[in-house]
């Protein structure tokens, strides 16, 4: 396809919203908020907006400057910088690909629950009673009515990864809704995608907006917003919170994946991305703290509904056990009650003591929890204890739903951008067609995740997909325009390509970023993730125990570890054998046919 055919957005605003409903996504709601959690509250700020400068920013707006440049997908644009690169851009669809599989199975989970909204009671909000309706199910009553309906209802996940089953069909009818809407998303590439953006990227801060007016309000929702406000600076002292803070700029902003490349090739060539890039960046930083606002609002609810109601186990279990007027002991003297019960009736207290419970506020708030833990059980679990619980499920997931949706869009079209680049392909296939077969692939690769033992694939997917791969491709890319495509010398090309585009070329704080700070700070995490991954020794995953009622650590068997080299090996391996092919291309080119040797030798 040729250069001045190419389309284009409507506007500079499609562009940003694209770049924004793509850039804030589930991770800012359940990623961020648990890193703020795990390390020091607001201390975890600083950190945090010190590498949006030194990194995300940086990285951000240049990989906007490559797409709006070359004017073409990622494959493309990499192999028009230097032949040998090309496998950079295949790198970066490859890990696409990957996490296309498994990004839209969180949207089927969505569905799953939006549609389970609309019900009298919430189905999570209390066990389904046995066969016999002499009770509880077991499973349940030994967990929570919210774990029960995630990994029973919503998956029925196997005990192991070891133990197979068939497709949920319930879920595979969420996915394949999942990827219809997808594709109608993107069936006109970026025409439609443009117009979409427009709700993609705006629904979800008003959802955020309503929830944090309804979270503030709740009860003890004060105790989680000066949890995170209150820093621990003392973690600053802790090199994890540094890497941590620089890890999720680097995801959040969706650097590597091709994605940006890809909707800034749609650019006009005069477009002040690198306002944009800034703009965009902010958005998302400003984003991940607003949403984190609405979550320790929703902490401090759950953590204060949950240390209340132990408080009141303790509290009816000294009015039975030593026969006392019910107005006498209230949550605010129970502890006053322990220590003079304890005093006044030893011999009955210390026949007490196995049934009592540590209350503690402060533990409610420590503990941790992210990803789909966050998303799906422990908002579920403050959801149902919400009045017109039914609307603020319906609001939530359908937040979620469109996080995950905008994001998809980025996700796709870093696939379907590279290939419409190939001529071969765009002369073949309408845009309708080669969209409906890329999501038509993905959708039948995804139905493997809808199994019994889907969800440990799907955690092998999320964990060892594209940590590794995008830090490799990241670094190979700036390194590559800080040092072969050339910034090192006095007037390089990405100068005057970006001297072309905005009527200026870019300022000390670009070129010291690009060719110092970030390129030390991306080996720094390649090398961290290399180490920590083999000081962890096997690789293990979380597995459901139904007796138990809770997640147990399994190691993962040879043909999953087989499976995560794959993974980490398959997108890494593409750089040097894409180099290896054009160099051999290059060689038969050069070197004469031999034949001709022979025939003017022998003079044939």
């Amino acid at each position: 396809m040729e250069k001045d055919a190419r389309p284009s957005w409507d506007n500079p605003m499609q562009f940003v919203l694209a770049c924004v409903s793509y850039a804030v996504g589930l991770g800012n709601v359940w990623r961020f908020p648990y890193l703020c959690q795990m390390h020091g509250g607001g201390g975890f700020m600083i950190p945090y907006l010190l590498m949006l400068v030194l990194e995300g920013i940086p990285l951000f707006s240049m990989e906007l400057a490559i797409g709006q440049k070359m004017r073409m997908g990622s494959i493309g644009a990499w192999t028009a910088i230097n032949p040998y690169l090309g496998g950079v851009g295949i790198a970066s669809v490859i890990t696409s690909l990957y996490l296309c599989l498994y990004y839209n199975v969180i949207n089927a989970w969505s569905f799953w629950y939006l549609f389970h909204s609309f019900q009298s009671v919430l189905p999570w909000a209390e066990c389904p009673v046995n066969a016999n309706r002499t009770g509880y199910l077991e499973e349940c009553e030994v967990a929570t009515a919210t774990q029960y309906f995630f990994y029973r209802e919503t998956l029925n996940v196997s005990s192991s990864i070891d133990e197979n089953g068939g497709v949920h069909m319930g879920q595979a009818l969420c996915l394949l809704l999942a990827w219809m809407i997808v594709y109608l998303f993107i069936v006109r590439g970026v025409k439609s995608t443009g117009k979409v953006v427009y709700f993609t990227a705006t629904f979800p801060y008003v959802v955020l907006f309503i929830y944090l007016i309804r979270g503030v309000t709740l009860h003890g929702a004060l105790n989680g917003v000066k949890y995170m406000f209150t820093p621990k600076l003392e973690q600053l002292a802790n090199p994890q919170t540094w890497i941590n803070a620089a890890t999720q700029i680097f995801f959040s902003l969706g650097l590597g994946f091709g994605s940006l490349i890809a909707f800034a090739s749609y650019n006009h060539h005069n477009n002040n991305f690198e306002r944009q890039a800034i703009i965009v960046s902010l958005i998302n930083s400003g984003t991940s703290i607003f949403a984190s606002l609405v979550t320790f609002s929703i902490y401090g609810f759950k953590a204060t509904f949950n240390y209340e109601s132990c408080l009141q186990r303790m509290r009816l279990l000294l009015l039975n056990t030593f026969d006392m007027a019910e107005d006498t002991i209230t949550l605010d003297n129970i502890d006053y009650w322990v220590s003079e019960l304890n005093r006044t009736h030893p011999l009955q207290f210390a026949n007490l003591i196995p049934k009592l419970e540590t209350c503690d506020l402060e533990a409610e708030l420590d503990t941790a929890v992210e990803g789909t833990g966050l998303a799906f059980i422990v908002y579920s679990e403050a959801i149902k204890n919400m009045p017109a619980s039914q609307l603020w499920s319906v609001l939530y997931f359908s937040m979620l739903l469109l996080l995950g949706m905008g994001s998809m869009l980025g996700n796709v079209t870093a696939i379907i951008t590279p290939l419409r680049d190939f001529k071969v392909l765009a002369r073949n296939f309408s845009n309708e067609t080669l969209n409906g077969l890329v999501c038509l692939f993905c959708l039948l690769l995804g139905l493997g995740f809808t199994t019994r033992s889907g969800n440990y694939w799907f955690t092998m997917f999320n964990e060892y997909g594209a940590t590794f791969s995008l830090l490799f491709i990241v670094l190979i890319e700036v390194v590559t325009v800080s040092y072969l495509y050339g910034l090192k010398r006095c007037v390089s090309r990405f100068e005057k390509d970006i001297e072309d585009m905005l009527g200026h070329k870019p300022n000390w704080y670009w070129k010291i970023m690009w060719a110092f700070v970030s390129p030390l700070l991306l080996i720094s995490l390649f090398i961290f993730y290399i180490v920590d991954y083999i000081r962890g020794g096997t690789p293990t995953y979380q597995a459901w125990d139904k007796e138990l009622g809770k997640s147990v650590v399994m190691e993962y068997p040879w043909y999953g570890q087989a499976f995560i080299a794959l993974l980490l090996a398959s997108s890494v391996c593409c750089v040097p054998a894409a180099a290896l092919y054009a160099f051999c291309t290059k060689k038969q080119k050069v070197a004469p046919p031999r034949e001709h040797s022979i025939s003017a030798i022998t003079g044939v």
